[in-house]
Order: C-alpha cells, then sequence, then structure tokens
C-alpha cells in the first residue's frame, strides 16, 4: 500500500446526518452551518414520517436532526421511532419552538441535544460533540463485547485443558507401576502441556511455528543429550493452537519413551526429527518423521499402553492425520501426517 493510501484512509470517515425537516428554506440554512465541519458530511433530507421511517429502515446515518414541528406528526413520535429503529444514534432536535419544559422531556425520552433555529451557529459544535461521543460509545461497545468473546473463548479453553489434565491423571494412573512412575510420566506430560501454553501466549494465542514447538518441547530432555538430538529443519509450518498443544503432547510422549526405552537410553544412540510439506495436493500436508537410531533392539509392544494410545488419537482427532509406528530393529519410526492448519 502506498503512503498516500495509508495517509487517506486515516483521514476521519463523513458523518452521514439524516435530516427530518419540512421547510426548505430552513434545510438550506442547516447545510450551510454544517459545511463548516471537516469533513463535510453528507446530508440526506426527508420531510414526512413516510419517508422518514424508510430512511430509518434503510438506516446508515451517523446522526439524525429533525424539527419539532411537521406537517403530519411531531418531533417526539419521531424521536420515539428513532429510539426503536437505531437507538445507538444520535438525536438532535433542530427547531424553533422548543421550549424548556419540551426540552427536557425529550432528553428524557433519548434525545442528544437541542438547538434552536435561531441559533443555528451552535449547530455544528453541536453535531461534532454528538458524533465524538457516538464514536466514543460505540468504541465502548466493541471494547465490551470484545472482552465478553475473550471470556467466553477463556472459559472454553480452560475447560478443554481441564477435561484433558483430568483424563491424563486418570488414564496414567491406570497404567503407571509405582507411585514414582506415576509422577514422573504425568509432570512429563503435564510440562509439554504448560510449555506449548506458554509459548502460544508469547504469540497471543494465535499461532506457533512448528520448529519453535519443537525446541519447546524437547528442551527438559536435551540438557546432557543435546548432540543426540538431530533436527533437520524442513520447511516454515504455522501451528493454530489446537495443533500447536497436539503436537507437543505426541513429542513428549516420543522423547519420554525414547529415554526409558528407546535410542536415547542408550548412551550412543540418538534421534532424527525432520518434516517435509506437500503443497501439491489439494489439502496440503505435513509429513513429520522421528527416527530412533543406535539404540537397543526394540520389539512392538503386546498391547497398546497410554502413551501409543494418546499419540495415535492426537493426530487422528487433533491433527485431523494419521500415526505410523513401526518398531523395527534399528529402532523406533514415527511418521505422523496431517493437514497443514488452516489459520484465521
Amino acid at each position: 500500500m502506498a503512503q498516500s493510501d495509508i495517509l487517506q484512509s486515516d483521514k476521519p470517515q463523513a458523518a452521514r446526518i439524516l435530516m427530518l425537516e419540512d421547510s426548505p428554506l430552513d434545510a438550506e440554512l442547516i447545510r450551510e452551518h454544517l459545511e463548516r465541519i471537516s469533513p463535510q458530511p453528507q446530508i440526506e433530507r426527508v420531510e414526512s414520517r413516510a419517508t422518514y421511517m424508510t430512511a430509518l429502515e434503510h438506516g446508515g446515518f451517523d446522526l439524525i436532526l429533525a424539527d419539532f414541528s411537521l406537517p403530519d406528526f411531531d418531533g417526539m413520535t419521531a424521536l420515539e421511532m428513532a429510539s426503536k429503529a437505531v437507538p445507538e444514534i444520535p438525536f438532535i432536535f433542530v427547531s424553533g419552538v422548543l421550549g424548556e419544559e419540551v426540552a427536557i422531556e425529550s432528553f428524557r425520552h433519548g434525545a442528544t441535544d437541542y438547538v434552536l433555529k435561531q441559533r443555528l451557529i451552535r449547530l455544528p459544535a453541536a453535531v461534532e460533540r454528538a458524533l465524538a461521543e457516538a464514536r466514543e460509545k460505540a468504541e465502548h461497545r466493541r471494547a465490551q463485547h470484545q472482552k465478553e468473546l475473550l471470556v467466553r473463548e477463556l472459559s472454553h479453553r480452560v475447560k478443554n485443558t481441564m477435561a484433558m489434565v483430568m483424563s491424563l491423571v486418570r488414564r496414567t494412573a491406570r497404567s503407571s507401576a509405582t507411585v514414582e512412575q506415576y509422577a514422573d510420566v504425568l509432570l512429563g506430560r503435564l510440562r509439554a502441556m504448560a510449555d506449548a501454553h506458554a509459548l502460544l501466549f508469547e504469540t497471543n494465542w494465535s499461532q506457533a511455528e512448528l520448529l519453535e514447538v519443537i525446541h519447546r518441547t524437547l528442551a527438559p530432555y536435551i540438557q546432557g543429550r543435546g548432540g543426540r538430538f538431530h533436527i533437520e529443519a524442513g520447511p516454515l509450518v504455522h501451528l493454530d493452537p489446537k495443533a500447536a498443544l497436539s503436537l507437543s503432547m505426541v513429542l513428549n510422549e516420543l522423547t519420554t519413551n525414547a529415554v526409558k526405552y528407546g535410542a536415547l537410553s542408550h548412551e550412543k544412540g540418538s534421534v532424527v526429527i525432520r518434516w517435509d510439506r506437500d503443497d501439491t495436493a489439494e489439502a496440503p500436508l505435513v509429513m513429520f518423521d522421528w527416527e530412533e537410531i543406535d539404540g537397543p533392539t526394540v520389539q512392538p509392544p503386546e498391547d497398546n499402553g497410554f502413551g501409543t494410545t494418546l499419540i495415535e488419537r492426537s493426530v487422528q482427532y487433533e491433527l485431523q492425520g494419521k500415526a505410523s509406528l513401526n518398531y523395527e530393529p534399528t529402532g523406533l519410526k514415527c511418521r505422523l501426517t496431517f493437514p497443514v492448519p488452516v489459520l484465521d
């Protein structure tokens, strides 16, 4: 975008004003005074109840100016109609016969201000003030709406997180032989969740880069084993929050298993991590590989434990992909294939 376009977009937009006025002369005088406002507002004039009602139905106005005495209805009725149809739009009476009692009554019914036709010099300031107050109120409503959305989203995420934690607590307890093993495995899984959450928090819970998710998840295990992790960085892949959390949990399970039973339990063993993406398919895919090398001879487990189940289900349900676990004599090989997340 050119700088001139940026400067142009920063300029305030001309207000759209609906004028309810049956006198052509008074309407022209009002227009002349409103021309002092910068940028000059766009004014649509209506004269009757029918045309006024039609204009309210079409909407798109920022402010309403209305005479109090009209041929086929009165200003208070016009105010009532506006309050029902467009309650957020400021309403200013411009009249030559508005007494103090009527003015007070109009305020009670929602009028923003009133200007006497004998003192139209006040009109530009009254209009600008009403528009500024309306913008401030609109911004407050937007901020309040955003706050409500954030609270609902936070509540949803907390519920999901607590449900996952409760599931981890129960399933880890079932698959643990001792209290020490239970505490060690559970803390590792919870740490993986916490690290992924921390990474997403740094990006305002929008997205996380796959490479950064790998580094965060492996950080607790790399100490003392730095040279045994070989990360062959592939193309840039951004993950949405759900995908980042799921991949972090999967990586934690793979690493924990490698430390206890696989390549990282052997002093010469190592792990190679690589990935690629296929953008030629209708739905672009990520192919993520975990390969253990020079570890002890591995055998396929007789029964799938919770760790294997967690990997398979996380990839299937959270990443909408599939996991392939091959227990080769040279070490475990795992391939995760899942669609590239579509980010908002």
